[in-house]
């Protein structure tokens, strides 16, 4: 097992940045790091690393042997929890990626309930919109919305997210409340940046309709439109998953329930195959379908979307 402690040395070094921070996760002493990951470039006879008092680098030899390294690390851990699942509780360090408005919303405030429940398991989140390589990252599974390309990892559905077109009170008792459509031109609207996202959906007797409003406010930022919004500055249209909250708190109203078209999108765990035999992976899947399966940011009473049926 030494090349197996070496290997997991190296590659635990360039996920954490340094020899310290490495020696903590895998609880030995930064020299004792150090030593596994000279004793490895004196078997291959390169050096993958090139040290200094202020980074970090990859050689070219390194940076070859660093893919590699990862996955033969991945598949010794998984192989290890699955010979020790039958022993106990899940263990282990669990990487997990997040897109930002399911993290921050979400996510982050469920995982408290996740680590009472699972004493064993240590997590290290990402938030982050930016496309992620799982196998590069080194991270165990990552929760995405929207259109999810085939690839060589599995998803795994766990629900449906929703547009909701909203406003604060104090906005609409100064501007009114719209009861058709077309009322949102009259309105001041507050976009979130991007092809198309001024033009709102509606459902007719004909198919669906779109309403070219004006953005009072565009940002490149769907938390900034959120606290816009809130603070009365304009009519929003944002996922259910991140004004579910202020809904419910009454901080935001909804509008146009019977005829904006919500147009439901998907929200997934993606993983790489085989990774699911974990312990700590399998539970946390579970985890997600179990909490947020029912969308329970959503109001009560407001319906999934199967089949749009035009009202008007």
């Amino acid at each position: 097992m030494d090349s197996a402690n070496e290997l997991r040395a190296f590659v635990r070094v360039l996920d954490r940045g340094s020899f310290s921070s490495a020696a903590k996760d895998l609880r030995l002493t930064p020299s004792a790091v150090s030593k596994l990951v000279s004793r490895l470039e004196d078997r291959l006879g390169v050096r993958l690393l090139e040290r200094s008092t202020r980074r970090l680098a990859l050689t070219p030899e390194g940076e070859t042997f660093l893919a590699r390294a990862r996955r033969i690390v991945a598949d010794i851990d998984e192989a290890e929890a699955e010979v020790m699942q039958a022993r106990g509780a899940p263990r282990g360090r669990l990487r997990i990626n997040s897109g930002t408005a399911f993290g921050l919303h979400q996510l982050a405030p469920a995982l408290a309930d996740f680590l009472a429940r699972f004493p064993e398991i240590d997590i290290d989140l990402s938030i982050t919109d930016r496309y992620v390589d799982l196998i590069e990252e080194q991270a165990d599974i990552a929760v995405r919305s929207g259109h999810i390309p085939e690839g060589p990892f599995i998803q795994r559905k766990i629900a449906d997210l929703q547009r909701v077109i909203c406003a604060a009170p104090s906005y609409l008792k100064r501007r009114g409340t719209p009861s058709v459509a077309a009322d949102l031109k009259k309105h001041d609207c507050i976009v979130v940046s991007g092809p198309g996202l001024n033009r709102w959906p509606f459902k007719t007797r004909g198919g669906i309709d779109v309403v070219e409003v004006r953005p009072r406010v565009s940002t490149d930022d769907a938390e900034a439109a959120l606290r816009l919004a809130i603070e009365g500055a304009g009519i929003v249209r944002l996922s259910d998953v991140i004004v579910g909250g202020p809904l419910r708190g009454g901080q935001l109203v909804a509008l146009l329930t019977d005829i904006h078209h919500v147009e439901p999108f998907p929200l997934a765990a993606i993983y790489p195959a085989g990774r699911q035999r974990l312990p700590r992976i399998a539970v946390f899947i579970e985890f997600l379908v179990e909490r947020f399966g029912r969308a329970p940011w959503r109001l009560p009473g407001t319906p999934v979307p199967a089949e749009e049926t035009p009202v008007r």
